[in-house]
């Protein structure tokens, strides 16, 4: 018999679907919340031949574009088996789950979740299943019948859900962020903070929580062009000793570079730096909230083009490709403020987030 609890389904790949199931999470307190890794769900060799299949085929370029854009967006045969190769494993183990038998609320912020999601919303009239997807767009694993309502971010993105479900509940709501980007410190204080120049030229340099991207090579560049650099390594523990050599190498009069590896508090990198160099993902929603331009690397294949391409459509906003010598002209041109001032985040808190949230989540389409 359901509850009154929540269960949000994630998926521990990269750190974008677990940054989204704690906002979720938080906003849905006090009701008990339980996050459910569906990665971890299918089994120590499910979970480890999902992720390292995943990064590997990421890291081939044109064959994760063939794979997400032939294969994931267009839908067909081959995307309804990899729909249904983990879909019966994983709705056996959220039956047994006894937070799911617990809650009358089923969140999936991950695309694996979504079909056990909808079978088991088919087998429990009492229960609610909805599903918040942040990328630009919903690719076929996002959408299946039986889900209540869906949440995005976007209208590119509503408009994609209902490309595959033209009768689907969409809502759109701003995408979800980390609370404390909310109270970034003022500029001068993080500088003075982290032992900054008060007047360099700054700029914080981001690669995901895998640190993708030629890190190194670009933090060289931009210091050599007399920016300060805050470079982060994510989870990337062999990227982080590069950064920290490569900062030892170039230590000096003038610009530095700073290496930080992975960091829960990033409000006050964002504030203590001029412009945002990052893969199209989570900090760029990240980089709006507190106020900075951004230079998006095109470093991302597939569901990252798309992300691209929709924060283009925002202001202060560039793309580069990514190598040297593009972004440290794009740096140098957002430095000069021709690309102009953000615009104003549409939620000033977490609790107004929250509040747009459950807003969504009782509304009728």
């Amino acid at each position: 018999m359901s509850g009154d609890g929540v269960v949000v389904l994630s998926g521990s790949i990269g750190q974008g679907h677990d940054s989204v199931a704690r906002a979720c999470a938080a906003a849905l307190a006090p009701r008990p919340v339980e996050i459910l890794d569906c990665m971890a769900l299918l089994g120590r060799g499910g979970a480890l031949l999902g992720t390292k299949g995943f990064e590997a085929l990421l890291g081939v370029v044109p064959a994760y574009d063939a794979f997400h854009f032939s294969v994931l967006r267009r839908g067909g045969a081959l995307a309804e088996r990899l729909a249904t190769s983990s879909s019966t494993r994983l709705e056996a183990a959220l039956r047994a789950d006894p937070a799911v038998e617990a809650a009358d609320l089923v969140v999936s912020v991950f695309a694996t979740g979504v079909r056990p999601l909808a079978a088991l919303r088919g087998a429990r009239p009492d229960l609610r299943a909805v599903v918040l997807c942040t990328d630009a767009t919903a690719h076929r694993l996002w959408v299946e019948p039986g889900i209540d309502r869906y949440l995005v971010c976007s209208t590119m993105a509503e408009g994609t859900v209902r490309s595959y479900l033209p009768d689907a509940d969409v809502a759109v709501i701003p995408p979800p962020v980390r609370p404390e980007l909310f109270a970034a410190p003022p500029s001068a204080a993080a500088r003075e903070a982290l032992g900054l120049p008060a007047e360099a030229p700054t700029a914080l340099l981001l690669g995901g929580a895998w640190g993708k991207g030629p890190l190194e090579a670009l933090a060289e560049a931009l210091v050599r062009d007399g920016v300060e650099v805050l470079a982060v390594s994510g989870r990337n523990a062999r990227l982080h000793r590069r950064l920290v050599a490569a900062a030892a190498r170039l230590a000096g009069p003038g610009a530095r570079l700073h290496a930080f590896g992975h960091r829960d508090d990033m409000a006050s990198l964002f504030a203590a730096a001029d412009v945002v160099v990052t893969s199209p993902g989570q900090a760029c929603h990240e980089a709006r909230v507190v106020g900075r331009p951004l230079v998006v690397i095109d470093s991302v294949p597939g569901h990252g083009r798309e992300n691209l391409l929709l924060e283009l459509t925002k202001p202060a906003t560039l793309t580069a490709a990514p190598t040297p010598t593009a972004v440290t002209a794009a740096v140098r041109r957002a430095l000069a403020g021709a690309v102009g001032a953000c615009a104003p985040w549409p939620v000033t808190s977490s609790e107004e987030w929250a509040a747009c949230l459950l807003a969504a989540l009782q509304a009728r389409s």
